[in-house]
């Protein structure tokens, strides 16, 4: 068949089965990569992974979509943190605060941290993403049998959920897979690879897993010149609950998401900024703006944003998208911003 009838009766098929919203282009984009995969001589293997995966990100899609509205933070830690530790107890507590602030959690639907954080979320505010092994792999029972639960089969998958819906990231003590999910979130955000989100890395009182992390990043990273001093304002170390709390809370003060379009980024904001507090980011943060300076705006035709952030405030400026860090402290700023201090 030529690519003119081929076309033709694609557009046909997503017409008849088209429904609102369902962005036509970008459907018969995935129609032509699914067809054209014969032409690349792919095994069955390749084509079931391809298969399951799109299932997966599918579902994932819909199973989180009533929740959209609604805050969520994805946290991390060991499954062998008994609930006799303090640790466990710590982010049982850490949980707690998070809904009293309006966010729901998101765990691995695991044993230890991810238990203890359920627990003190309770039920009606959590989700679970469990991954299927080889070995029995049950949810804790404070997820257990709840339809906000969801199992994958593809680990990779299943980790672009826990950072796509989430608008913060908390870790306490863990193993390998934690350090996998902290660093992994690090390099998405330090590449702007995902939005801009808060992540803290939490220790129980006096506790030195995160502080010992810290130092090694510090001494080796950072004195390698492996990362860049600015890279260090991505994330937060802390012992402290109300600490880790207000880090996140605060970072949604003024800020509420960012739109990266081609040649210009847009942030947006819940309360307006004067001209004099734009003249203040423009001196401090000249470095990371490719030309022009730091305007307000409106709401832009080709924007990226859901219908509810239309009535927001924007600033518009040329970003060099690369200095993240940077970017993360001018968000830091216009966070601190209160008109009578300016």
């Amino acid at each position: 068949m030529d690519q003119k009838s081929l076309n033709k009766k694609i557009a046909t098929l997503i017409e008849e089965v088209s429904h609102e919203g369902q962005h036509p282009g970008i459907v018969r984009e995935l129609i032509i990569t699914a067809l054209r995969l014969s032409e690349n001589h792919v095994t069955e293997n390749d084509i079931q992974i391809i298969n399951t995966a799109l299932k997966e990100m599918r579902y994932g899609i819909k199973f989180f979509t009533p929740y959209r509205d609604i805050r969520k933070i994805s946290i991390f830690g060991s499954a062998r943190t008994h609930p006799n530790q303090e640790t466990y107890k710590y982010s049982a507590e850490f949980s707690r605060q998070m809904v009293k602030k309006g966010f729901m959690v998101i765990t691995g639907a695991g044993a230890g941290i991810m238990q203890a954080a359920q627990e003190g979320a309770g039920r009606q505010n959590s989700f679970g993403i469990n991954i299927l092994l080889p070995f029995e792999q049950s949810a804790n029972a404070f997820i257990e049998n709840d339809p906000k639960l969801m199992t994958f089969k593809y680990f990779f998958t299943r980790k672009l959920f826990f950072v796509k819906e989430a608008d913060a990231i908390a870790l306490f003590p863990g193993g390998f897979g934690t350090h996998d999910e902290g660093f992994e979130s690090l390099t998405l955000l330090q590449t702007g690879k995902t939005e801009p989100m808060p992540i803290v890395f939490i220790d129980v009182p006096g506790g030195t897993y995160w502080r010992s992390w810290l130092n090694y990043v510090k001494e080796e990273l950072l004195g390698q010149e492996l990362i860049s001093p600015e890279d260090l304002s991505l994330f937060k170390v802390t012992d402290k609950i109300d600490v880790a709390v207000d880090e996140i809370t605060n970072f949604y003060h003024n800020y509420n998401s960012s739109c990266f379009m081609k040649d210009r980024t847009i942030i947006r904001l819940h309360h307006p900024v004067e001209d004099i507090f734009l003249e203040q980011l423009n001196d401090h943060f000249s470095d990371i703006i490719l030309r022009g300076k730091i305007e307000k705006t409106e709401t832009l035709p080709e924007e990226c944003c859901e219908p509810q952030q239309n009535t927001l405030h924007r600033i518009l400026f040329n970003f060099n998208q690369k200095s993240f860090g940077r970017y993360r402290q001018m968000i830091n700023m216009i966070n601190k911003y209160h008109p009578h201090t300016v």
